[in-house]
């Protein structure tokens, strides 16, 4: 099996939202499946996703899409596989792959942070890879076709066992956002003597104008017409609701960030850490700032693949893919966190299988090479 790759693969560092360990982990994951991949190196796929003008992405599809066809019709592989926006796509383009008998299938992991319904750009292709749980009925009411697959997460084999060492901390990483800040405060005030270790992007840097708000995605609403008119009055309000909340960061919780890892201590903290945490709920002005959404996130995987003890904030779907209290363990609120923690830091015996169980259901049962046999299975 060839698998041509058009999945956020680039020579250069943009100022976006970071997308470089997608081609890290498809590629890997790729080759433990056994499977190859081809790619068009003339091609940079994450150019698609900067911003600008209507004329300088129409260049940038023109381009691409001509030497990704020419390329294809040329080295023939069995499957297209990609990770594309709606606005990175030339249905002309996958149509006539599709006419040379090649399959096309396209990852997307923020159907629900972006999306209200599948975009009308995603009918081409033959199957969809859909990750979160509650995204598969967008698909569903377009009648696309779809499959919910695991986030494409690979981990080097030298951290596939079971860590030598486990420090008594319990460990947050991941960027700061309002939704994370607001349930850490209220986490901290409630239970000023419980100890954490937060660290990730935003979190030691100066942030009083509350830039993770101004920065996220419906700052591309021109004007308050246009928001409206592509995301309904509900949002609006929210909206407005939400833009008025700026909070500040307390001493109790400013006491227990950290700096922000590098790669090796990333997951040296993930593996060893008594206990790891995962936070799922995200910002978004479709809900009320107190009443937030939640998905299941990368970490949900990554985490355990690392061998991690790890307890995540209840998202629908997790159920579906691990045994909770076993593989994992959960809770909904600050209450449930801290009875969660306290009960795990008190059971080694309970640490050790959850680190155990949730490991190798991760490699084996979520891994990419599980996903890439589904996929060809579907297209049996």
């Amino acid at each position: 099996m060839t698998i041509f790759l058009a999945f956020l693969q680039s020579p250069h560092q943009y100022p976006i939202a970071a997308y470089s360990f997608w081609e890290y982990y498809i590629k890997n994951g790729i080759n433990e499946a056994k499977c190859n991949w081809i790619e068009c190196e003339e091609v940079d796929w994450a150019r698609g996703l900067i911003p600008q003008s209507k004329d300088q992405l129409e260049e940038w599809k023109s381009f691409s899409w001509e030497k990704t066809v020419k390329y294809i019709k040329k080295n023939k592989p069995d499957l297209f596989l990609s990770y594309l926006y709606p606005q990175q796509i030339d249905v002309l383009a996958i149509s006539e792959i599709k006419k040379m008998g090649i399959p096309c299938v396209n990852f997307f992991c923020d159907n629900i942070r972006m999306f209200k319904r599948a975009p009308k750009e995603y009918a081409i292709f033959d199957l969809n890879w859909v990750p979160e749980y509650m995204a598969t009925t967008l698909y569903q009411n377009a009648k696309y076709p779809y499959i919910n697959l695991p986030m494409p997460m690979w981990v080097d084999y030298q951290y596939r066992a079971q860590p030598a060492i486990e420090k008594n901390e319990i460990s947050f990483i991941g960027s700061k956002d309002i939704q994370r800040h607001l349930f850490f405060e209220k986490l901290v005030k409630e239970y000023p003597n419980l100890e954490l270790n937060i660290c990730g992007t935003g979190w030691l840097e100066q942030n009083d104008n509350n830039q993770e708000l101004r920065n996220f995605i419906w700052k591309k609403a021109k004007n308050q017409i246009d928001f409206i008119s592509r995301f309904g009055i509900k949002t609006y309000l929210n909206k407005l609701k939400d833009s008025r909340v700026h909070p500040v960061l307390s001493n109790e919780l400013k006491r227990r960030l950290k700096a922000k890892p590098d790669f090796n201590n990333y997951i040296k903290i993930t593996r060893e850490s008594l206990i790891t945490l995962g936070i799922n709920r995200y910002p978004s002005f479709d809900y009320p700032i107190n009443r937030p959404n939640t998905y299941s996130r990368l970490r949900d995987i990554e985490a355990l693949m690392y061998g991690a003890c790890y307890l995540t904030e209840l998202a629908p779907g997790l159920d579906q893919i691990y045994e909770i209290g076993k593989d994992i363990d959960v809770f909904s609120n600050p209450a449930e966190l801290y009875e969660k923690i306290t009960e795990l830091e008190k059971d080694a015996k309970k640490r050790e299988m959850m680190r155990i169980n949730g490991q190798l259901k991760a490699l084996h049962t979520l891994s990419i090479p599980n996903s890439i046999a589904k996929i060809i299975a579907y297209f049996k």
